[in-house]
């Protein structure tokens, strides 16, 4: 797995506000605190520059071509120097009016190199504790999203994908060295699953996996689990934080990962010939 330089993430666990003008500028001051403490590699939490909540998508949606949170984000990576997986906005298609929870990454450059549509709405409905349907307002995904960088590949999902291992599984089999999941679980899902499912999908496919949430507001209308968290390829959470507004660090060191997989082998014995092999199902 050929990557040139090491490489240093930042979860940044935003306070989220119903100005997205000031959203962002905080996003933009945790961004360039973190690239000035040697992070080259910066994430943001889902939904970052609105509230969450099926009622704010659409009033705070806004294209991708010209909206202000794509021209923000993509000035925080440049003058950062630093790949931005700039957390989830509310996106507008003009084409068809739809909207989406989408995920946009940019280069040291500025330059916007993917976007990842949120493909696993989050509908749920848990009797007597919480009850959520994103697609009231907003439409799936179709595509699942690999960055190219100078560390290596990078897989990216949103929240609620982080449930499926299938994703996962396919970036790892294709080469990805990380999954990242800008996410905001909720205070009933939090405790219960947040960093087992980071770390199952660590685990199961001896990768890094890192998920990075708002920070909890109780006043907001959604109440954020916050406890962003970088579990290694062994499954061992390497950094987490509390609930408050923050920035964690992690090196991710690929010759470890590479060290890792080579003494529990997984890569070469699974047995395709009982099971599916997910990653080659692909269009």
């Amino acid at each position: 797995m050929a990557h040139s330089k090491p490489c240093k993430l930042a979860l940044i666990q935003l306070a989220v506000s119903a100005d997205k003008d000031a959203n962002l500028a905080n996003a933009r001051t945790h961004v360039l605190e973190a690239a000035s403490k040697g992070a080259n590699l910066i994430v943001l939490p889902e939904c970052f520059n609105s509230p969450y909540g099926t009622g704010y998508f659409p009033e705070y949606a806004e294209t991708l071509a010209d909206g202000p949170s794509v021209k923000s984000l993509s000035a925080m990576a440049k003058d950062a120097k630093a790949y931005l997986i700039g957390g989830s906005i509310p996106e507008r298609d003009p084409t068809d009016e739809k909207i989406y929870n989408t995920c946009t990454v940019y280069n040291p450059e500025g330059k916007l190199i993917a976007t990842h549509r949120k493909v696993h709405l989050f509908d749920i409905d848990v009797p007597g504790k919480i009850r959520f349907q994103e697609s009231e307002t907003l439409t799936a995904g179709r595509q699942l999203t690999h960055v190219d960088t100078d560390f290596g590949k990078i897989g990216v999902g949103i929240c609620y994908d982080i449930r499926f291992p299938e994703p996962a599984m396919i970036a790892a089999r294709q080469g990805c060295f990380a999954m990242i999941y800008p996410g905001a679980f909720n205070l009933t899902t939090g405790p219960l699953h947040w960093e087992l499912l980071q770390r199952a999908r660590a685990v199961d496919n001896q990768m890094y996996v890192a998920a990075c949430s708002p920070a909890r507001d109780l006043k907001a209308s959604y109440h954020a689990w916050g406890h962003s968290t970088v579990v290694g390829p062994a499954g061992n959470v390497i950094e987490t934080m509390d609930e408050n507004q923050g920035i964690i660090y992690a090196d991710l060191d690929l010759s470890a990962m590479a060290e890792f997989r080579q003494s529990i082998p997984l890569n070469t014995q699974r047995r395709f010939d009982l099971y599916a092999d997910v990653s080659k199902a692909q269009p």
